[in-house]
C-alpha cells in the first residue's frame, strides 16, 4: 500500500498518524525507504520502511461511513464471552495487533463486557484502555470532535449493545421455559400407567 505526505494514517498500538516525509536511508550499504510519521496521541514521529508497511499493518484511517458501521458493531450484541484467560487474552492480543479498528472493537466490547462481572488483570485493564483511547481517538479525528464527546458516544453506544445481548438471553431463556417436556418423560409415565391393571388383577 503507498501512501502519500499529508495522508492520515493508523499505526498499530501506536494510533492515529500523519505522514509527513518519505525519504530514502542509506544503512549498512542498502538503500530503503522511509515513512515519517508524526503519532497524534504524543506528537512522536515513527520511521516505517516502505516495504514493511504490509507486515506492520499500516492503513489509511477509516472514513465517515466507516464510523457508521463501527457504532453498529459496538452496538450489536455480539460478544465474544471466551472464558480461559489464556485463551482470551491470546485472541485480544492478535485482534489488537492487526491494526483493524473492527477488531479492536471486538476487544473493546469483550472486555467492557467482561469488566462489569470481574475484576480485570493489570495486562487485560490496560489492554481495554488501549483499545478505547485507539478507537476513540481515530473517531475523533475523522469526524473531527473532541475525544470527551467521541468518548462518551461510545460508552452509550457499548451499553445499548449490552442490553441488546441481555434480551436476547431472555428470550432464549424463555424459549427454552417453554419447551414441551422430553419424550422419554412421557414413555415413563405411560409405562407406568400400563403396569396397574395388572397389579389390580392379581389382587382380584
Amino acid at each position: 500500500m503507498s501512501f502519500q505526505i499529508g495522508d492520515k494514517v493508523i499505526y498499530p498500538n501506536h494510533g492515529l498518524g500523519v505522514v509527513e516525509k518519505v525519504e530514502e536511508k542509506t544503512i549498512f550499504g542498502t538503500t530503503t525507504g522511509f515513512f515519517h510519521l508524526r503519532i497524534i496521541s504524543n506528537e512522536t514521529t515513527v520511521l516505517v520502511p516502505v516495504a514493511n508497511v504490509d507486515n506492520v499493518g499500516l492503513r489509511r484511517a477509516i472514513t465517515d461511513e466507516e464510523v457508521e458501521r463501527l457504532f453498529g458493531l459496538l452496538s450489536d450484541g455480539k460478544i465474544d464471552n471466551h472464558q480461559n484467560w489464556k485463551g482470551r487474552f491470546k485472541d485480544n492480543s492478535d485482534k489488537m495487533r492487526t491494526g483493524s479498528i473492527y477488531d479492536m472493537a471486538d476487544v473493546l466490547k469483550s472486555l467492557t463486557f467482561l469488566a462489569k462481572s470481574k475484576s480485570l488483570s493489570f495486562r487485560e485493564k490496560r489492554m481495554l484502555d488501549r483499545a478505547k483511547s485507539l478507537i476513540v481517538s481515530e473517531i475523533s479525528e475523522v469526524m473531527r470532535l473532541t475525544p470527551e464527546g467521541v468518548d462518551e458516544r461510545v460508552t452509550q453506544t457499548l451499553e445499548k449493545g449490552f442490553a441488546v445481548k441481555a434480551r436476547a438471553e431472555q428470550r432464549a431463556q424463555v424459549r427454552a421455559a417453554a419447551k414441551p417436556a422430553p419424550a422419554k418423560a412421557t414413555s415413563a409415565k405411560a409405562s407406568r400407567a400400563g403396569t396397574k391393571p395388572a397389579r389390580q388383577a392379581r389382587a382380584s
